[in-house]
């Protein structure tokens, strides 16, 4: 506690007064007052009150609380005081929430702040050592004080009793009409003539009293476990968490200022009240497994009481909200305005929604001349965001939606057909978790065979020894782990009837496999891919292995598998690995840290960062991406199944446990444990990319965590008995992940270790494994034929009539533009990948910024510090590895270096850069 020894006030008295402690500015009631009528200064003189002249000749003044001391003796007492200014910075924002991501003029909002003010109550961290009760607060109204560009200083000063023991919380109530931003709270007061400060970092909105009259609780930033809560700060802990989590709180729709935790089902994707046909099934449930969403309270549809309506915004609890901090948040207007402005002209401007590419030259034309739509704004938001996509004509009626040329592209314009590339990126481009070593032979699908027809794979024995020239058998192929491959056989083949039988649009879908061969150079080279579909209307089952080949038909027909293969592992791409594993696993993460966590938990500190703008990107999601008829539904392979299928790809595939970085190339078969290796693991293809420097950032989290956790946790007895942290991994394995909590494979939480590992785990995903993932996609996706997203007719030799085939011998290359997404499902994709693999400028990088809460003890800032060196070192090893000619998955002609694991980025598209969180 401050115990300055400057300006001390003295307070005589002859006759004993009540045990209590101060207050400041009690009115006659005993009660503070406040309002929005009036300035600050108007209030505290208002409120000023004062004593008559004592026997002894002395006058206290009350100048901003009324001082009263204890006397149990019944003898004159004096009750020193230590002068305390609270210095209070709101951000000015501009209308508030960008909810629904819209601009408003905040004009009004600048003139609210002026002139109104903040209560601020100071709140002892300890009990009375005397009455075992809570100390009153001290009360104090805050002034405004000064204005400019960035923000608003309030400024409130106390008196505080020096018995008052250490601040341990401020509590807020904002007397505004209008919620504020508020950043910090800066204590400072005197000691033994040293200047002493607490800092608060709120960094959080505080709703208006006129909204919700609970007053906002905010805890210093030094961190406690449950059992080592001060006294006087455990009720405060228990009530936040109940506000959290909503306790008490009717039923019914959130509100924008509301702060409540909760979960629900997927049941808001569909909107059967508009057509019966936009109606999806809920996931969340036995059949249709799912991780859980933050629930919004919104009514259900008419015509499907399982359904939410979709007729509001989607509401995400207020913290959660993209920051107007420096200049707003790029990403989110940027993906709201491409949305609801750009895709629209587009579909306004191609009038034939199926009308293919008409040539390949028409593909390289939109990087070169754009193409013209109706005009949008020149000015103002949409030209500033997407300066990359929009090139405005101002002496026309048009925008010209113009691409940047991908940087793989500009490398080289024919990777896209090259088989080596084919391979390649599946260590070293934008889905590198997919690929397995194979361990068994031969090929089998599990799948029921009176369902789905023979279970055995058209790429035997025969003709992988054929491809690969004899060198060497397949069993000993198998037994030096040469073999590798990725498949989607029996993900995909349940819904290939139902994705042909979709109406009103043009796609196919196959149940495949591509098989690799791993050659003594360490790169890959492709042996098959295999397509089949199953038996349905009384066709029988049709499979099919293509493979590089050397005579024309053959070699087209390789091509037009490498399309079909390549728009299966995007779909998956987008919707398991990218989406399901990342997004929508880690949003239970969050929920239940904020309902079960208390906010000075330093668990809840070392995460935080690591959830940031997670939810409402996922909100935006499900407003605009992943909905009925959104652009996922409309322009990937499975069409309205999209969703759908990536529930029973959670459902089969998704443990927890195999979401760690090593434990998942252990399970693909692309590593083993070996304490003699680099991290403990030998991979079985050395030139890994991924997993070369994924590892290294997996280590440098694992050494930061375990540091952090081995200081608060020094005894295992201390886990077991956090209550807090016991019910938080509780609630996310029988709440947020409810459909899998009776899984075997869930860790245990008894021990430092398993919540390293468990911690660990949850840092990795949100970001090493996001980063990997998201923002290379226009990068590797932002050519059409590089990684199209939808096959949209059937390989000319399923079934072949003798027109079509006679066509496809003329014009093969008119099937393969047939194939690929139409334009304007190419341009929806294009634009929209642009903006996903964007940086916002107030993106935060792991190991770039140390949490105020760190910085408090000096252990875990060194340890912290020790971090971030570790994450500048992991720069310069990507930079080595990416220059040595002897790596040839990263390093070659035509090769665009592997750099979407160095840890710090510009803004903007630079296929770099591993924020905190999730936060595209």
């Amino acid at each position: 506690m401050m115990k300055p020894h400057l300006h001390h006030h003295h307070s005589n008295s002859t006759q004993p007064l009540p045990t209590r402690q101060h207050k400041a500015f009690v009115a006659g009631d005993g009660s503070s007052s406040g309002g929005d009528s009036g300035s600050a200064a108007s209030i505290l003189s208002l409120k000023m009150l004062s004593f008559p002249i004592k026997p002894n000749g002395l006058h206290a003044v009350r100048s901003s609380r009324q001082i009263k001391a204890i006397a149990a003796d019944k003898s004159i007492a004096t009750t020193t005081t230590t002068k305390v200014k609270a210095i209070i910075t709101v951000q000015v924002t501009m209308g508030g929430l960008i909810s629904s991501i819209g601009l408003t003029k905040g004009l009004d909002d600048i003139t609210d702040l002026l002139g109104k003010s903040l209560l601020l109550e100071l709140v002892a961290a300890d009990v009375d050592s005397r009455t075992g009760i809570p100390k009153d607060t001290i009360k104090h109204y805050a002034h405004h004080t000064g204005l400019d560009i960035k923000d608003v200083k309030y400024v409130a000063e106390f008196d505080v009793p020096d018995d008052f023991g250490q601040i341990g919380a401020i509590l807020i109530e904002n007397e505004h009409h209008k919620e504020m931003y508020l950043q910090t709270i800066r204590l400072e007061g005197f000691s033994n003539n040293t200047l002493e400060i607490i800092t608060f970092n709120p960094n959080s909105w505080v709703h208006s009293k006129f909204d919700n009259p609970e007053k906002r609780i905010f805890f210093t930033n030094k961190s406690y476990l449950p059992s080592e809560t001060p006294s006087g700060l455990k009720d405060l802990r228990e009530k936040d968490l109940a506000s959290l989590r909503g306790d008490g709180v009717p039923e019914g729709p959130r509100k924008k200022h509301d702060r409540i935790y909760d979960y629900d089902v997927y049941n808001d994707l569909g909107d059967p009240d508009k057509k019966p046909e936009l109606a999806r099934p809920v996931l969340g449930t036995k059949d249709l497994p799912y991780p859980r969403r933050c629930k919004t309270g919104r009514p259900r549809t008419k015509s499907d009481p399982l359904s939410e309506s979709r007729h509001s915004g989607i509401y995400v609890p207020r913290d959660e909200a993209f920051s107007e901090l420096k200049n707003m948040t790029f990403s989110a207007r940027t993906v709201y305005s491409l949305m609801h402005a750009v895709i629209p002209s587009l579909q306004t401007s191609i009038i034939d929604h199926e009308l293919p590419f008409p040539h390949f030259t028409s593909i390289d034309s939109l990087y070169k001349d754009g193409l013209h739509m109706p005009l949008l704004e020149s000015k103002g938001f949409l030209r500033n965001t997407l300066p990359r996509l929009l090139k405005m004509v101002e002496d026309t009626q048009h925008s010209i939606l113009r691409f940047e040329t991908p940087a793989i592209f500009k490398k080289d314009k024919f990777s896209w057909i090259k088989d080596e590339e084919l391979c390649r990126q599946t260590l070293a481009g934008l889905h590198p978790c997919a690929i397995q070593c194979v361990k068994e032979w031969p090929l089998k699908s599990q799948l029921d065979p009176e369902v789905y027809g023979p279970p055995e794979s058209a790429i035997t024995k025969e003709l992988v020894e054929e491809v690969i020239g004899g060198i060497i058998p397949v069993e000993e192929a198998l037994k030096q782990k040469k073999l590798y491959i990725i498949d989607y056989h029996d993900i995909l083949l349940p819904y290939v009837n139902k994705v042909r039988e979709i109406e009103n649009m043009r796609t196919t879908l196959y149940g495949s496999r591509l098989l690799m061969f791993l050659t003594p150079s360490g790169t890959l080279r492709p042996v098959a891919i295999e397509l089949v579909r199953p038996p349905g209307d009384g066709t029988p089952q049709w499979k099919q292995a293509f493979t590089p080949r050397w005579d024309s038909t053959g070699a087209w027909l390789w091509k037009l598998a490498k399309v079909h293969f390549l728009a299966h592992d995007t779909g998956i791409h987008q919707l398991v690995s990218h989406w399901v594993r990342t997004h929508a696993s880690t949003e239970p993460y969050i929920i239940a840290s904020n309902r079960q966590l208390s906010a000075m938990h330093p668990i809840y500190r070392l995460l935080h960062p690591h959830f940031r703008y997670t939810m409402e990107i996922n909100a935006l999601a499900r407003e605009s991406l992943i909905n009925c008829a959104g652009i996922i539904e409309s322009s990937f392979s499975p069409g309205k199944y999209s969703i759908e299928l990536s529930s029973v790809a959670y459902g089969q595939l998704w443990r927890f446990d195999k979401e760690a970085l090593p434990e998942d190339l252990i399970r693909r078969g692309m590593a083993e444990e070996d304490p003699n290796s680099p991290h403990g693991l030998k991979l079985s293809i050395e030139d890994y990319p991924y997993a070369n420097d994924g590892l290294v950032l997996w280590d440098a989290i694992k050494t930061w965590v375990t540091d952090y956790v081995t200081h608060y946790y020094p005894d295992p007895n201390l886990v077991t008995s956090d209550h807090e942290l016991q019910s938080w991994w509780t609630e996310i394995r029988t709440v947020g992940h409810a459909d899998k909590k009776d899984e075997p494979w869930w860790p245990t939480l008894q021990t430092p270790q398993d919540l390293i590992k468990i911690l660990t785990t949850m840092i990795w995903v949100t970001s090493g494994h996001h980063a990997s993932v998201n923002f290379g996609q226009y990068d590797y996706g932002g050519y059409v034929p590089g990684r199209p997203t939808i096959a949209r007719v059937k390989m000319p030799c399923e079934d072949p009539t003798d027109d079509r085939w006679e066509k496809f011998k003329q014009r093969p290359e008119d099937e393969l533009l047939a194939t690929f997404p139409s334009q304007l499902q190419g341009s929806q994709i294009m634009s929209v990948l642009d903006v996903l693999s964007n940086h916002s400028p107030d993106e935060e990088y792991i190991g770039e910024k140390m949490e105020p809460a760190f910085e408090q003890d000096l252990k875990i800032k060194a340890a912290y510090e020790i971090f971030a060196g570790k994450l500048k070192e992991l720069e310069g090893i990507i930079d080595g590895r990416n220059a040595d000619d002897g790596l040839r998955n990263r390093n070659g002609v035509g090769i665009p270096p592997y750099q979407l694991l160095k840890p710090f980025s510009k803004p903007g598209v630079t296929g770099m850069g591993v924020p905190n969180s999730i936060s595209i």
